[in-house]
């Protein structure tokens, strides 16, 4: 892997930046967009050795499985998320290198915060980190692979049912 130079960078992060607002503010649609057809989408429980054929995972989806997971929160009637939970995501310590298939690799610590507006009026902070197969596309790029590793993955977790 290579590193990139400051503009691609930027390019990079403000492409991530996007992402996470998408996210935190539940447009699914838009978000959606930001998805390559041959995306995964991974939450593993594992840790770093975690290969997602063979271990338990929270999230294991393919682009077809998350497009159903969208669905049902655009619905509005996945009681869950109904009303959705008020989130906030913050990223630090971003990396960004180009791999050696030409596709932009991403690594950032994380923590969202979700406040439960459902029954329970509950605070859950989600830490980790979360990494990113990138392809460009156009003027931008499209996530190809986004994989969050959370803290507390062998704990206890709370209800995991929105995009982390």
């Amino acid at each position: 892997m290579s590193t990139v130079e400051e503009n691609a960078y930027r390019r990079v992060c403000d492409f991530i930046f996007n992402e996470c607002q998408l996210a935190d503010e539940s447009r699914w649609e838009e978000w959606e967009a930001l998805l390559a057809d041959d995306m995964h989408y991974w939450v593993p429980v594992a840790g770093a050795d975690a290969d997602p054929d063979r271990d338990v995972s929270i999230i294991n989806d393919n682009r077809s499985r998350l497009r159903t997971r969208l669905k049902q929160l655009k619905t509005g009637t996945r009681h869950s998320q109904s009303p959705i939970s008020i989130m906030r995501r913050m990223l630090s310590n971003i990396v960004v290198r180009l791999a050696d298939d030409g596709l932009t690799q991403v690594e950032a610590n994380f923590v969202v915060y979700e406040y439960q507006t459902q029954s329970t009026m509950t605070m859950n902070t989600w830490p980790g980190r979360v990494q990113y197969r990138l392809r460009e596309k156009g003027n931008s790029f499209e996530i190809v692979q986004k994989r969050v590793d959370l803290i507390m993955a062998t704990g206890n977790l709370p209800s995991l049912a929105f995009i982390i």
